[in-house]
């Protein structure tokens, strides 16, 4: 009897599933086969039976499902139910035997799968009637994309728009297709790109999303995954042309997809993934499978789950969610699936499924069962503990990377065809048109032909546009061959009274009635140097956050690597409309993120573009009452024929800069300056024109595909329009020459033309001057001009501050379900923000002069300001970086809970900046207050043992003078550098060391010159995606045990034109969250004060509507009384 008991009790725990069916296991194992079939010892009497009774589950699909890995496990621990034992039906009896000769069961699991007779699967079902999980008729539905949407659709699901191609003869109605060279129209409806293109068969995996001309075109092909592959770029834009199509809007969820898993309409788990869109490089574990991380879903979500799973009539179902835009939108639905390697789903899918076969069934076997009540899904708030303070939030701005010239041509128009061209695309509406589509370039381009034809027939025919001006519009407009909206468009802007003449450009005398002022721009694309900065900022930017401790010391960022990766970091990334600006971030968020591949797929998926409300943008052309005055009064300073006076330097240079004082020395008489730098011009234009002469050149390209021909172009111009017909200089040139001397200097230096170098010297001295102070002279005009800029701006990175505890929305690691993650609570969000130099200039002056603390009082306040002014050009790449921490010791209430870091880099290196570079004060020094605990010190992986994933941040600090450095334990080419702090637990370290600090045993770590900069050895070749970060770290170790010395040309490893890039600065390391929040604030409602007395002052006299339009309809009568009322009726809601 013990004995009976005994095997009893290993037979209850052992796993209790059987292969079946074959006559000799059926013998052997009856106590376990459980079926309806007679397998009963006869022997038995009756109340044995009774009590014995078990339920058979049976699983009734392929054997690699069957056999795989999560249904093992989840059928094992199905088995521990007392009343309960599964029976798997082997495949050759699926596929050969009649469905009378299956194994009988009472309840069935069983699924669709490549191969698998679902029809047979259905004929089962009707002839034993169990219990189904998943309900096999609804099966077929799953594996036709257009029913899956139309059942969402139903059920009010939200999915993006779309519509579907059906390519039948028999519905020809459902097959009109017209493409576009940026959208397709499927029967009426219209689909810009990016849009996604389906094929109606679920069990298709060849998803393509096509891209538009603006962002480089072509398609990502994904596919099922091969490899460590699931999808590839190609250059192929357009659709396919046979076959059945979804085609649906693009949802940009940041590179991030959300698998959701079922177990019933009230359980569901969710996983995130990198989109196999972003690069096609699938992350994978040191085992070979795809790395996934639980995330939490919002409540809303949930409810979506439960009506896929009710719908569809799956228990166990798998479905896609896109988190887009505060949103969530259903876009496939997978039918029966399994979460892979999470212990703790598969307790969780027996326990429910478990329930829910006993709930069923046992009250029909009289079988004793009640449920337990538990909850399944238990609620956790994740907390932090530790007396460090947490990085809770990074906002940085970012000035985008190296560029060619930008070039500008302005030309009133009056011709009907342009104003024909104005009233098509809606300009009359704002007053303003901005052209970049390839179809509307075209259409210009088409105007200018025209015109030009007619003028070489008739010498007398009223065409107003000069020869010169049209000429030059057509060759620009035909360069290259092909349009692409990144590199030129054309704006246009109504102007009631004509043009004034203003400049030598203009030449027409004053005309009455209404024109077009026609404005072409081209160039300033994003050069091959200028992605490699972005990439390489983008590998150092991950310094900046915790992490990279235990395996992965003396890899720096890849903390950065391993919270993005396991969803515990919010990233968003937005940039401006400019083509060079949007590669900029791509090529930026591919170093951070370790991604590979081209940046059309990462620019669509991951840049937000930032366009609305003037986030990002500014229209240059449209300056401000202010910005008028400030750049007369410039004009007037820079043409007086002398010396500067102490008057002069009062009137420009009122704030005392060093940089600005310097640069005025170095001139000393503004019109002598201008003659050298015209004569400098001429000589130069000379020059390229012998080299053009010479045969040897004929062929010659220079830097980044452009001939001398256009090189020649570029100077021409600038020395036509330099040098005004009166004798005087337009200084509103010297941006534009400086920007060209820079760019040949450090790209074209292999010509050897002479003078380059002072060219170079004195249009930067000039370019010192004019271009800062034309965004105000003294600090009124500064401030007035940079709120003009930036105030949208200013409002996000309030809103990013205030809203530290991050929304739903975001993807965030669920901390129930996480393997191998010490912090699952903690969780960062990053804003990055990519503009123009306006936006960069106009967020430093509101730091610097809009009160922000009183330099008398603050004495590390002070400091930075003097960095900043001894700072002469905010060059490619500059940062403004705003760090947020949080003391989870302080009390929430308290000023003290939230810390605030500002931080500034100039950017990229120019040419001579070695021997002048400014001083800064390095990144996160430490105070000086404690300096004898230092020998307490250790390396940063000693500071975290007990928790491999703990931020190692540091209390608020103060700078009186520069503090030692002390080395750190960990060898590498980037130290991580430990200093003086308060405590040997709160240590701060620099990342970044200066150039101006190296000390000589920095220098013996074989950093050499790039210690000046964010970049380091030890991010070269990290190109692959962040998976198995491990292995990365012990590579990296290998990498930085032979340093190598780096000469003081160098800038990036293999890239000898690209320049490296100063080191962040630390401005002020102690400031309180509800200082920069009021601070923020004042600069906000003294921004709305201004605007309110301006509309004020427009209101009573003339606003621009009315003058605009009224003297608009008085000459033409393109635009109908309608629009003028409702323009004016607008203006007057806009007032009030």
């Amino acid at each position: 009897m013990s004995k009976s008991s005994g095997e009893e009790e290993v037979h209850s725990e052992s796993p209790r599933f059987l292969v079946g069916f074959e006559d000799h296991e059926c013998k052997e194992d009856s106590r376990d086969m459980r079926n309806n079939s007679d397998v009963y010892d006869e022997e038995e009497d009756e109340d044995d039976l009774a009590s014995e009774r078990q339920i058979i589950v049976g699983i009734c699909s392929m054997m690699k499902k069957s056999n795989s890995k999560p249904m093992t496990q989840i059928m094992e621990r199905l088995c521990k139910f007392e009343y309960i034992n599964v029976v798997i039906f082997p495949e050759d009896v699926i596929l050969n035997e009649p469905v009378e000769k299956w194994p009988m069961c009472d309840c069935l699991i069983s699924f669709h799968s490549k191969g698998f007779p679902l029809d047979k699967a259905v004929s089962y079902a009707k002839l034993r009637n169990p219990l189904l999980i998943n309900d096999l008729n609804m099966q077929y539905f799953i594996q036709d994309r257009r029913e899956v949407y139309r059942i969402l659709q139903e059920e009010g699901i939200d999915l993006p728009r779309y519509a579907v191609l059906n390519r039948d003869p028999d519905r020809p109605e459902e097959c009109n297709l017209v493409e576009g060279e940026d959208h397709v129209e499927v029967n009426g409806e219209v689909f810009q790109k990016p849009f996604v293109e389906k094929p109606v068969s679920a069990e298709d995996h060849n998803v393509y999303i096509y891209y538009p001309t603006s962002a480089g075109g072509g398609s990502q092909r994904l596919f099922r995954k091969i490899g460590s592959r699931s999808s590839v770029y190609s250059p192929e834009s357009t659709v396919r042309k046979t076959g059945s199509y979804i085609y649906e809007e693009f949802m940009p969820t940041d590179g991030t997809d959300v698998k959701v898993y079922t177990v019933g309409p009230d359980y569901a788990h969710a996983e995130a993934r990198k989109s196999p869109a972003l690069d096609g490089k699938v992350e994978r574990d040191s085992e070979g499978k795809e790395i996934r991380y639980p995330v939490m879903l919002t409540a809303m979500e949930k409810l979506v789950a439960r009506k896929v799973c009710l719908a569809f009539k799956q228990t166990v179902c798998g479905f896609d969610l896109l988190r887009a835009n505060g949103h969530s939108f259903v876009c496939d639905v997978n039918g029966f699936s399994f979460v892979k390697n999470s212990m703790k789903y598969y307790d969780d899918c027996a326990k429910v499924l478990g329930n829910m076969v006993m709930r069923e069934l046992a009250p029909q076997f009289h079988i004793p069962w009640s449920i337990p009540m538990e909850a399944e899904d238990i609620p956790i708030v994740p907390t932090t503990s530790g007396t460090m303070m947490e990085l809770r939030c990074v906002i940085a701005v970012i000035r985008h990377g190296d560029r060619t010239p930008k070039q500008k041509m302005k030309m009133e128009v009056r011709n009907a065809l342009f104003f024909d061209l104005f009233e098509k695309y809606g300009g009359y509406k704002t007053g303003k048109l901005k052209l970049k589509k390839p179809k509307q370039l075209q259409e210009v381009l088409d105007i200018a032909r025209q015109l030009l034809a007619e003028l070489g027939q008739h010498n007398d025919c009223e065409i107003e546009e000069k020869k010169s001006k049209l000429e030059q519009l057509k060759t620009v407009l035909e360069m290259y061959g092909h349009f692409s909206g990144i590199n030129r468009k054309v704006q246009l802007t109504y102007l009631p009274n004509g043009q004034p003449k203003a400049s030598s450009e203009e030449e027409d005398s004053l005309k009455e009635g209404p024109s077009l002022l026609l404005v072409l721009k081209w160039g300033g694309e994003l050069t091959p140097a200028g992605r490699v900065q972005a990439e390489e900022l983008g590998r150092a930017f991950r310094c900046m956050y915790p992490g990279g401790q235990g395996d992965y010391a003396g890899f720096p960022g890849c903390g950065l690597l391993r919270l993005h990766s396991t969803y515990r970091h919010d990233l968003k990334i937005y940039a401006s409309d400019e083509g060079r600006v949007q590669m900029t971030a791509a090529a930026f968020a591919k170093g951070l993120l370790a991604l590979e591949g081209e940046l059309t797929p990462i620019l669509v998926q991951m840049v937000k573009s930032a366009n609305m409300n003037g986030l990002l943008d500014s229209d240059s052309d449209s300056l401000t009452d202010c910005q008028q005055r400030v750049k007369a009064r410039l004009h007037e300073i820079m043409q007086k024929n002398q010396d500067f006076t102490e008057e002069a330097y009062q009137k420009l240079a009122p704030t005392g800069s060093p940089s600005l004082v310097n640069s005025m020395k170095i001139i000393g008489n503004p019109v002598k300056t201008c003659d050298q730098v015209y004569a400098l011009i001429q000589s130069l234009t000379c020059q390229i024109r012998k080299r053009l002469e010479d045969p040897k050149s004929a062929n010659l390209q220079l830097y980044h595909s452009e001939t001398l021909e256009l090189m020649l172009q570029r100077w021409s111009k600038l020395e036509r329009d330099f040098r005004m017909k009166s004798g005087r200089y337009d200084i509103s040139k010297i941006p534009d020459i400086y920007d060209c001397v820079k760019y040949d200097t450090q790209h074209n230096s292999s010509l050897g033309l002479d003078n380059m170098l002072e060219l170079f010297r004195l249009s930067r001295a000039l370019a010192d001057i004019i271009i800062p102070q034309e965004y105000g002279i003294n600090k009124l005009e500064k401030l007035d001009i940079a709120s003009a800029y930036c105030l949208p701006l200013i409002k996000k990175i309030q809103l990013d501050l205030q809203r530290t505890h991050e929304d739903e929305a975001v993807n965030k690691l669920h901390p129930l379900y996480s393997r191998g993650v010490m912090s699952p609570g903690r969780h960062v969000r990053t804003r990055l923000y990519f503009t123009s130099e306006s936006h960069v200039h106009s967020l430093l002056s509101i730091f610097r002069y809009g009160g922000l603390l009183n330099e008398e009082k603050d004495e590390q306040w002070k400091q930075a300001m003097d960095y900043l002014s001894a700072v002469t050009e905010l060059n490619y790449m500059t940062q403004i970086v705003i760090m947020l921490y949080e003391d989870n010791n302080k009390d929430p209430s308290s000023e003290e809970r939230f810390h605030v870091e500002l931080h500034f880099s100039p950017g990229v290196k120019g040419c001579q900046d070695e021997e002048n570079a400014p001083m800064g004060f390095g990144f996160r020094p430490a105070s000086v207050e404690n300096q004898e605990k230092q020998e307490d010190l250790g390396s940063l992986e000693d500071l975290s043992e007990d928790e491999p994933d703990r931020a190692i941040l540091t209390e608020p600090l103060s700078i009186h003078r520069k503090s030692p450095l002390i080395r750190s334990r960990k060898a590498g080419s980037m130290e991580v550098l430990s200093e003086s702090s308060t405590s040997s637990r709160n240590t701060s370290y620099r990342l970044f060391p200066s150039c101006s600090r190296q000390s000589s045993d920095i220098k013996s770590s074989g950093l050499g010159s790039l210690c000046t900069g964010l970049f380091s050895a030890s991010f070269r070749g990290v190109s692959s995606s962040a998976p198995n970060l491990r292995e990365l770290a012990r590579a990296q170790r290998k990498k930085t045990t032979s340093p190598r010395r780096w000469s003081k040309r160098d800038g990036f490893e293999g890239c000898s034109m690209v320049p490296s890039i100063y080191p962040l600065e630390t401005l002020h390391n102690s400031l309180s969250l509800k200082q920069v929040d009021e601070f923020l604030n004042k600069v906000c409602e003294s921004r709305s004060e201004t605007l309110t007395k301006t509309l004020k002052c427009r209101h009573r006299w003339s606003p621009w509507h009315c003058v605009q339009f009224g003297t608009f309809i008085s000459s033409s009568s393109r635009v109908n009384q309608t629009l003028v009322s409702t323009v004016n009726k607008s203006y007057t809601l806009q007032l009030h």
